[in-house]
């Protein structure tokens, strides 16, 4: 729907002040960067400070580490299928390298894989490429200009952002091999905005020291899924991909190693057991737990279910204690709440601007920081701009950029956006955006290597499901890099562990009866079962009345 006219009212404040805004833009007058100090002390509106919405876990590798009720929830759950009801000599599917998740870290790892010699199965919750990849915008950033940056000064700017607390091997290894992934993706024909000379476009992000923001209009994570997917479609010899059978518990064997997974048929409601040599985890995130009650920018299926798999077979979790709040979700029109507005705007000159019509903090804080003064607008200083059902939001005033870069520019940019704001009547080259933080990433995840190893033989980790590189907060354009780089290394390492260190023994699934029993022995479940595969958001009026449905998850 267009903007009401109350909207309407409160957008010529902002009109009202743009000319001068330009202006200042236009002489590099922007508002003062925080200093640590200042930074510190705005991040005490972040709603990674609020120590009621966290509780310790009580079972597993992890136990006494302080996280999310709603994470908790999840890990302190039974397995979703009883074990001694899979007979595991039945196997359905046998392979070299299981890939567990279909976005881009998985289609990376399967193209690597099958490059050393492997043959690969790739089992996908939903469609190949339905994953957080696809709904990516603003960029991947890598120092690959040769001048004026280097992976030096991107491992700077990655270690300030994550506030010193990152893993330094995963780090350094994330920056070096940065240049390599974008050689790789142009390689295989991934579009990249360019200049008429074929120079790669770059722009500043949120915490970064230098323009390495490479990016494919607004659409950049879908170009690059784009890319890679169509790579493995054209190796189907190799790389075998089942998809709406999302993995629900790993399979061990009498070695101890990570040797396949069980299987759930969304459509027939089987239970498939796939044995394979080694394992790569690539599930993605966890935005539909919708932490502490946030939209998210998440896709359907981002339900942490890789971290519980693994964190159930006895793998560590780290950094969960953080959530990343992009700063700017839809939160009008509301059928849109919830999806990314990229960093890019941002970067290309649009203010954030409150009630009044005033900027009120540098558009390329970190975004922890940038989130945190969104929040403090709205529900502290009381210059939040209420929606027509009462909630809060920041203009974030994007025909400024028409101003700065000449007529046609947003269009041109973010067409993705524009589009879509096209189909509820608004113009966003002519009228701003309506934004609110929105959960978007998770810092955390599963201990692991700069090899993509975990210390369960034979399972490797890729992408959002591992923790560590990205510190207490991830800056824009590195978790595109993440899931390539390490989707690389991962499907390398585990093809390698094939041909040298994976034994074939008899399958188990012993931690899982173990898991279940501490469980019961703590009371910590109440009847939860995980993953919860997809979330539900049926009314709870409704769900009373239908007497027959059948909800299994770990929603009470």
């Amino acid at each position: 729907m267009p903007y009401p006219e109350e909207l309407k009212r409160l957008i010529k404040v902002v009109e009202s002040t743009r000319a001068e805004r330009v202006e200042r833009k236009s002489r590099n007058e922007e508002v003062p960067f925080l200093n640590l100090d200042e930074r510190t002390d705005m991040l005490q509106h972040h709603p990674d400070v609020k120590e009621e919405g966290r509780r310790e876990l009580k079972v597993g590798p992890s136990k006494g580490y302080r996280i999310a009720h709603e994470m908790a929830d999840v890990l302190e759950a039974k397995s979703r299928v009883n074990p001694d009801a899979i007979d595991l000599t039945k196997i359905d599917y046998e392979t070299d390298v299981l890939i567990i998740g279909g976005g881009g870290s998985g289609t990376a790892a399967a193209l690597l894989a099958q490059e050393n010699g492997c043959k690969v199965l790739m089992a996908t919750k939903l469609r190949h490429g339905d994953a957080n990849t696809m709904m990516a915008e603003g960029g991947i950033q890598a120092a690959t200009k040769g001048h004026k940056d280097s992976p030096y000064y991107h491992y700077l700017d990655i270690m300030g952002g994550g506030h010193f607390k990152n893993v330094p091997e995963l780090v350094e290894t994330l920056a070096n091999k940065a240049p390599d992934a974008i050689r790789w993706l142009e390689s295989m024909g991934c579009n990249f905005s360019k200049f008429p000379d074929g120079t790669l476009k770059t722009i500043h992000g949120g915490g970064t020291s230098r323009k390495r923001m490479h990016y494919a209009a607004d659409i950049t994570g879908a170009e690059m899924m784009r890319t890679v997917r169509d790579e493995a479609r054209n190796r189907s010899d190799d790389i075998k991909v089942v998809e709406f059978s999302p993995a629900v518990e790993l399979i061990l064997n009498e070695h101890g190693q990570c040797a396949g997974a069980v299987l759930y048929n969304l459509e027939t409601e089987e239970y498939l057991v796939v044995k394979a040599k080694s394992v790569v985890m690539a599930t993605g995130g966890c935005g539909r737990l919708h932490i502490q009650g946030f939209m998210t920018t998440n896709h359907y299926g981002a339900t942490a279910d890789g971290i519980i798999m693994g964190y159930r077979a006895g793998v560590p979790v780290c950094f969960l204690h953080t959530v990343q709040y992009h700063p700017t979700g839809i939160v009008f029109p509301e059928q849109a709440e919830g999806i990314l507005i990229t960093e890019k705007f941002r970067g290309s000159g649009a203010n954030l601007v409150n009630i009044e019509g005033n900027q009120f903090v540098n558009e390329r804080e970190p975004r922890d920081v940038e989130a945190a003064s969104i929040i403090k607008q709205c529900l502290m200083t009381g210059k939040g701009v209420p929606t027509p059902t009462g909630k809060l939001g920041i203009w974030l005033d994007s025909p400024m950029i028409e101003m700065l870069s000449g007529e046609g520019t947003v269009e041109r940019e973010f067409p993705g956006k524009f589009i879509l704001y096209k189909r509820f009547g608004i113009d966003i080259s002519k009228e701003p955006m309506l934004i609110y933080p929105t959960l978007h990433y998770q810092n955390g995840g599963l201990e692991f290597q700069n090899t993509g190893e975990t210390g369960l033989p034979g399972l490797f980790v890729a992408g959002e499901v591992g923790g560590g590189i990205h510190g207490e907060n991830r800056l824009m354009g590195n978790s595109l890099l993440d899931i390539m780089v390490y989707g690389r290394i991962a499907g390398t390492t585990a093809a390698k562990y094939v041909n040298s260190d994976a034994k074939d023994g008899k399958l188990n699934l012993d931690h899982s009866v173990k898991y279940n029993k501490e469980c019961d022995d703590t009371g910590a479940d109440d009847g939860r079962i995980a993953p919860m595969i997809l979330p539900d958001y049926t009314d709870p009026r409704i769900r009373e009345k239908q007497l027959t449905a059948h909800y299994e998850g770990t929603l009470r």
